[in-house]
């Protein structure tokens, strides 16, 4: 169980040295008691507390690491269990089962399927990170084979395997990778304790209820084996769903370590609308590893974009840099329009620029990551902003005209944003969906206006 904030002072230096952040050593047992800081942050501490201390200070869910340095998944090190609480830290990982006794055209179809399911969104990729290989056949080439297949593509792996001599050899090809075994259970804890030791890779835990899977986590941890993802038998979403959030309150409000491990779980129906329903479920209510048996794009895209949104932090909006943008062949003769930082603002501006076919010029404005009218009322989307932000990015120098667009939402700004800088400020439509239309008029507009001035001569 973890220490009080008082246990944990009497292992504190008690010099108040103000190192670590904290005003006093008590404030700072506070802080480790509420799992607010590390106790590495103290420069003093000596070795004896370290190892007094390990378990207060240990996050209460484990982070269990499957993949290599370069192409990895990291489950686990959550301490809330609600994001506005604080954040979630590392997204649910999604597999996709296959079973490796399909014919080799199947099979191969499958992989780059699998391989298949990766999209941008608001300039993150998004993408199925795991590949559920179940052995089936029972045979350790066939399976060895497969398990090489699935490497080849770049994907990590998740052994599906009963028996622990075939564990054994895929591991011999696959470990570098990390992979996790699945599963043990209360039969052959012991046989794939020695396996998953041996080839040093998680393994993952199954049990009938709460209490038989924290005698196993247990006995495992005494194996010597202490990365493990964990399960209970379920046969319906509801079960699933209670499973999933005692697991975490237990690890998390009681301080049970038998059960701070990440959890897998799998997304079943009869299709794979039935299948998609859960899967979601599952992401948004602590399935650490989802598995889904089917898997279609129109099913993986708005699971991934579901997940994208539950897991990126609401104090930290996603950003794009503050630069200038083109989009399509620019020239010197090029529109120039302005808009804030905020991803989700930037791409569908830019996405509406490019449906225009006119090829203009982007000034993306640090507003800290906030929308057009959010950073206005703010104060973060200011006429000295945008002043600066020409200014730096030297932008005269690209075009022969001195005439910017500003989104409709600000065009109160318009009348001293020309005083300040100097350009001809052009307000354009409200909503990004406007964009195409403006954009071809403007062009007709230019087009007019130099026709006329042809006659005119």
């Amino acid at each position: 169980m973890a220490l009080t904030a008082l246990e944990i002072y009497k292992y504190l230096p008690k010099t108040n040295c103000t190192e670590c952040g904290s005003p006093t050593c008590l404030a700072f047992a506070m802080q480790i008691a509420a799992k607010k800081v590390e106790l590495a942050k103290c420069p003093h501490i000596s070795q004896e507390a370290k190892q007094a201390l390990e378990q207060s200070s240990a996050p209460p869910i484990r982070l269990v690491t499957l993949g290599g340095q370069d192409n990895k998944v990291e489950l686990g090190n959550e301490s809330v269990m609600f994001r506005h609480e604080k954040t979630f830290y590392h997204q649910s990982a999604l597999a996709v089962y296959i079973d490796d006794n399909l014919p080799e055209e199947e099979f191969e179809q499958n992989l780059n399927k699998i391989k298949r399911f990766s999209f941008e969104r608001v300039g993150q990729n998004l993408k199925v990170e795991l590949v559920f290989l179940n052995c089936r056949s029972q045979d350790k080439v066939k399976y060895c084979k497969r398990v090489e297949q699935v490497l080849k593509e770049g994907l990590l792996l998740i052994l599906g395997c009963e028996k622990p001599d075939i564990l054994d050899a895929a591991l011999q090809i696959s470990k570098a990778n990390r992979p996790l075994i699945y599963k043990a259970d209360k039969n052959n804890l012991d046989a794939f304790c020695e396996v998953a030791k041996k080839n040093n890779v998680p393994l993952a835990v199954e049990a009938e209820n709460l209490e038989e899977l924290s005698g196993l986590t247990k006995k495992a941890n005494q194996n010597g084996v202490m990365d493990l993802v964990v399960q209970i038998k379920a046969k319906d979403l509801v079960s699933n769903l209670c499973n999933l959030t005692q697991i975490r309150r237990l690890a998390l409000k009681r301080n049970d370590r038998s059960f701070g491990y990440p959890s897998i779980v799998f997304a079943e129906g009869e299709d794979l609308i039935a299948t998609a329903m859960p899967a979601a479920a599952y992401i948004c209510k602590y399935g650490s590893i989802v598995v889904l048996k089917n898997a279609e794009d129109w099913q993986i895209l708005p699971l991934l974009t579901l997940r994208q949104n539950i897991y990126t932090d609401p104090q930290k909006p996603i950003q794009v840099e503050s630069k200038i943008y083109e989009v399509g062949a620019v020239d010197e003769n090029s529109p120039l329009l302005i808009t804030t930082n905020f991803s989700l603002t930037y791409f569908t501006v830019e996405a509406d620029v490019e449906a225009s076919r006119v090829p203009s010029r982007i000034l993306v404005v640090d507003t800290e990551g906030t929308s057009v009218l959010t950073a206005w009322a703010a104060e973060k989307l200011t006429v000295e902003k945008i002043v600066e932000a020409l200014k730096k990015n030297e932008i005269e120098n690209k075009l022969k005209h001195k005439t910017l667009i500003i989104p409709g939402y600000v065009s109160v700004m318009s009348g001293k944003l020309e005083d300040e800088s100097g350009w001809k400020v052009v307000v354009g439509p409200r909503e990004s969906s406007g964009i195409p239309a403006f954009l071809k008029g403007l062009g007709k507009a230019q087009d007019a206006s130099c026709e006329n001035n042809s006659l005119s001569r």
